[in-house]
C-alpha cells in the first residue's frame, strides 16, 4: 500500500514554467486524487524529504503544500507517525465525487431553477444587446452632451460630502428629487411633492417594487394585452394572477376588464404611448379607468417610459395629475432621455404609501450611486436635461420620417407603416404571408433587432408585425437595416 501510494505521488504532474507556484500545483494535485478516491482515508503519505527527492522539488515546496492540506482537514499530521490521509472525510461526498467522474447517477438531484424560475427567466430574457437596427427604446447616444455631463460628475467627484461615500436616502438624494418634482410638473403636469418622489435603479426596479408593496400572491393585476413583459415577470414574480385586459382604439378597455376581472388590485397602463401599440388613450378612457379605481379600491401603475419624445404638439399631460384619490403610481426612467447604462429611474407614489415604499426599497437595495444622482440633479437644475430633449426631439421625428421611407423602398408589400405622433418606434405591419416570430428570429441570426408583436401578447396574437426602433440609429443605419431585412424576407 505504501509502495503504491508513494508511486502515484511521484508520478503527479508539476510543471516547473508555469506561472501557478509549484506548492500549490502540489497541493492541488494531492487534493484532487484524495476527492477523487484514489487516496483513501487513513492512507499514508511519503515523508516530505521522500517526496521532494522524488518529485526533484525542495522540501519546503512540500512541506508549505502539506501545511494547506492540513490546515484544510484533507490530510492529518500525526507527530512521530507521518502524514496521513484524513480519515474524518464523509465517505458519500467521496462517492459523490468519484460518480461525478462518471456518468450521472440516476439517483443523483436534478440542479437548476424552479419551474417558477425557469418560467420567469424565459420572459427575462438575456438582457441587453449590443446597440443595432432596430432595437426599441434605444435613445441616440453620439449626441448626448457628454462633456457637460463629464464636467458634472467631476464637479461632485473631486469634493464628495462624507454622505455620498458611505450612504444616502434610500428614496434618494433630495435636491434630485426636488428637481424630478419641479420638472415634472413642469413638463408631465404631474402633481407631487418632492417628498412623493423615489429614486430608483432604472423603471424595472420600479415595477418591482411596486409590486412587492401592493400585490399579494394570488391578487388580480389587469395586464395591457398587448403588453410590456418586462412589467409582465415583474408581476408573475411578486406571485400576480395575470388578467390579460385588451387595447382599444382610446387605449385600455375598462369595460372588458371589469368584465374579465371585476376584482382586481391594480391595473397597469402607459397611457401617454402605449407600448407596443403606441396608442394615447383618451381622455374619456382616463377617467373611467380612475372612477373604476376609486370603486374598486384599487391602484393603478402608470408607466410614462418616452412621453417626452410627441411630435405633434406638447407632451400629454400624465394620468397621475388627474388623480383625485391617491391611485396612481407614476413612473418614469432617464433610460429613454439620456442612456441607459446610467440605471437611474424615478416613481411618484401616493403620500400614505411613502414610508412601505421606503422600507422595501432598502430590501431591494439600499440606492443608486450617490455620485451620480447629484450629477444628475445638476444636469436637470441647470438646464441641460431640457435642452438635450428638444434636440432630440427634433433629431428622432427626422429619423421615423426616414424609417418610414426606408421601409417603403426595400420592404413594400411585406410591411406597412404609419407615422406616429409619438414615441421612439414604430409598427411595422407584416404581411399575412408571413410570421413575425419566425422572421424574427431570422432577422436577430442577421444581426437585425426586429422584435415580434406577437411575442408581445399573452393571450393569442391578434395582430402581426415588428416593432422597429429608430430612435438610437442615424438615416445610413436605418437605410442599411431595412436592406438587410428585406434579403431576410427575399431568403424565404
Amino acid at each position: 500500500m505504501k509502495r503504491s501510494v508513494a508511486a502515484h505521488l511521484a508520478a503527479l504532474s508539476i510543471d516547473a514554467t508555469s506561472d501557478e507556484p509549484l506548492y500549490r500545483q502540489l497541493y492541488f494535485a494531492i487534493r484532487e486524487a484524495i476527492l477523487s478516491g484514489r487516496l483513501k482515508p487513513g492512507q499514508r503519505l511519503p515523508a516530505s524529504r521522500s517526496l521532494a527527492a522524488d518529485l526533484k522539488l525542495s522540501r519546503n515546496t512540500v512541506v508549505t503544500a502539506f501545511d494547506q492540506l492540513v490546515a484544510e482537514g484533507y490530510i492529518d499530521g500525526r507527530t512521530g507517525a507521518g502524514t496521513y490521509v484524513s480519515s474524518t472525510l464523509p465517505e458519500e461526498l467521496l462517492n459523490a465525487r468519484m460518480a461525478g467522474n462518471g456518468k450521472a447517477s440516476h439517483k443523483s438531484r436534478r440542479r437548476g431553477p424552479s419551474k417558477r424560475g425557469a418560467y420567469l427567466a424565459s420572459i427575462g430574457g438575456r438582457g441587453a444587446t449590443r446597440p443595432r437596427a432596430f432595437s426599441p427604446g434605444l435613445p441616440e447616444l453620439v449626441e448626448f452632451p457628454f462633456e457637460e455631463w463629464g464636467r458634472l460628475l467631476g464637479r461632485r467627484w473631486r469634493r464628495p460630502p462624507r454622505s455620498f461615500l458611505v450612504g444616502n436616502d434610500p428614496i434618494g438624494y433630495a435636491p434630485l428629487r426636488n428637481a424630478i418634482a419641479t420638472y415634472l410638473g413642469a413638463a408631465r403636469a404631474v402633481r407631487c411633492s418632492p417628498d412623493q418622489v423615489i429614486i430608483v435603479s432604472g423603471a424595472q426596479q420600479a415595477l418591482d417594487l411596486t409590486a412587492r408593496v401592493l400585490i399579494d400572491p394570488g391578487d388580480t393585476v389587469w395586464m395591457e394585452e398587448p403588453g410590456f413583459h418586462g412589467m409582465r415577470g415583474a408581476l408573475l414574480a411578486a406571485g400576480a394572477k395575470l388578467a390579460p385586459v385588451p387595447v382599444d382604439d382610446e387605449g385600455l378597455s375598462v369595460t372588458a376588464g371589469q368584465e374579465i376581472a371585476p376584482e382586481a388590485r391594480l391595473a397597469c397602463v402607459s397611457p401617454s404611448h402605449q407600448y407596443p401599440l403606441g396608442i394615447t388613450m383618451s381622455l374619456p378612457r382616463r377617467l373611467e379607468l380612475l372612477e373604476w379605481a376609486r370603486v374598486a379600491d384599487a391602484f393603478i401603475l402608470e408607466d410614462d417610459y418616452d412621453s417626452e419624445y410627441r411630435y405633434r404638439g406638447r407632451p400629454l399631460a400624465a394620468l397621475q395629475g388627474l388623480d383625485e384619490e391617491g391611485r396612481v403610481i407614476y413612473i418614469g426612467t432617464m433610460s429613454k432621455v439620456m442612456f441607459p447604462g446610467l440605471r437611474i429611474g424615478y416613481m411618484v407614489v401616493p403620500d400614505d404609501l411613502v414610508d412601505a415604499f421606503r422600507a422595501i426599497r432598502i430590501l431591494i437595495d439600499t440606492h443608486p450611486s450617490s455620485i451620480a444622482q447629484a450629477a444628475l440633479a445638476d444636469f436637470i437644475t441647470e438646464g441641460f436635461l431640457s435642452a438635450h430633449i428638444r434636440r432630440m426631439r427634433s433629431l428622432y421625428e427626422e429619423r421615423q420620417q426616414s424609417l418610414i421611407k426606408s421601409v417603403s423602398a426595400h420592404l413594400g408589400g411585406i410591411l406597412s407603416i404609419e407615422p406616429q405622433d409619438a414615441g421612439m418606434h414604430l409598427l411595422g405591419m407584416l404581411d399575412d404571408r408571413f410570421t413575425d416570430i419566425e422572421f424574427a428570429k431570422r432577422a436577430g441570426d442577421s444581426g437585425i433587432q426586429a422584435p415580434a408583436l406577437s411575442a408581445f401578447y399573452d393571450t393569442s396574437p391578434k395582430q402581426n408585425g415588428f416593432l422597429l426602433g429608430y430612435a438610437g440609429v442615424d438615416e445610413k443605419e436605418i437605410n442599411d437595416g431595412t436592406k438587410a431585412l428585406a434579403a431576410v424576407f427575399a431568403d424565404a
